[in-house]
């Protein structure tokens, strides 16, 4: 039977699969909100389940992968409560020729069976990668990067568009001008154009912005651990998708904006339909089809 309230959490320790120092952003929320003391899984190698570089694949997509890494924190304290976050980045959703960043934050209640996750899109990150030569100039791309506060991670180009490490050096956390002119040079001797593959090191320790959505992250998770269903009383109330179709305030057709939100509870499966809480009840014309095909 799954406990009913989200204050039967308090007072217990929640284990944190992280190598990261996730806890900095995480430990504070939980406490405050939920009077639960974080406890990080040390030894506990979170690399198994995928890196950000590549080098090893997630075995799932980033929910998933955030599941079992709660759950593998869990097994390796033997802690009851786990919790565990995973990243993505790639291009934005609605506006694709932008990036963006979508962190998973997931809490696991062992004894009760109760998983709680949830999601933020952060449209501010930087991530970015780009191919240069150790003799570029590269200050504008460094700045716009947020480097030296900001880490790079370096790996020797490869011309067929590859980008695996066993192909030499793959250098990550590059925080300081010299370590970077020394990456550069490894890498470039290594590759067989002269050229580097340099990116953003989106690890949380080396990516204060990401460091920052995760702590965002982090208030609204607790927010909804701690908001009851308002049919079962079980806690995770929360907003679990968004309709399109919000009609062309010319035509009146439908577009792929955001038509409403829908609220549910993944215990006893209570759904809510709400509008948009920004009151918007027409799209532009120019995200219609039809309006401007």
């Amino acid at each position: 039977m799954v406990c009913l309230a989200g204050a039967t959490f308090r007072g217990r320790p929640v284990s944190l699969a992280t190598r990261h120092g996730k806890e900095r952003v995480l430990a504070r929320p939980f406490r405050r909100g939920l009077d639960l003391t974080v406890v990080v899984a040390s030894g506990f190698d979170t690399d198994l389940l995928g890196t950000f570089s590549g080098e090893r694949p997630r075995p799932a997509d980033a929910l998933e992968t955030c599941r079992r890494k709660a759950q593998a924190g869990m097994d390796h304290t033997g802690l009851d409560l786990g919790l565990a976050s995973e990243g993505s980045f790639g291009a934005h959703p609605a506006f694709p020729w932008l990036t963006a960043g979508t962190e998973w934050l997931t809490f696991v209640d062992r004894r009760s069976g109760l998983v709680i996750a949830e999601s933020l899109l952060a449209a501010r990150t930087n991530f970015d990668h780009r191919v240069v030569s150790p003799d570029d100039d590269l200050q504008d791309w460094l700045r716009r990067v947020g480097f030296p506060s900001h880490g790079l991670i370096a790996r020797p180009h490869r011309s067929d568009g590859g980008t695996a490490a066993a192909d030499g050096p793959l250098i990550k956390g590059i925080g300081t001008p010299g370590q970077l002119a020394e990456a550069l040079w490894r890498c470039a001797e290594a590759s067989d154009d002269g050229q580097v593959r340099l990116e953003t090191d989106m690890r949380a320790h080396c990516n204060p912005t990401r460091l920052a959505s995760i702590r965002t992250l982090a208030f609204r998770l607790v927010r909804r651990i701690a908001s009851p269903c308002p049919a079962c009383g079980a806690p995770g109330w929360g907003l679990g998708e968004g309709l399109v179709g919000l009609p062309c305030a010319w035509c009146g057709q439908p577009t792929q904006r955001l038509r409403a939100e829908v609220w549910g509870c993944e215990v006893c499966g209570h759904r809510e339909e709400k509008p948009r809480r920004d009151g918007r009840g027409a799209a532009d014309p120019g995200d219609c089809p039809r309006c401007n095909p």
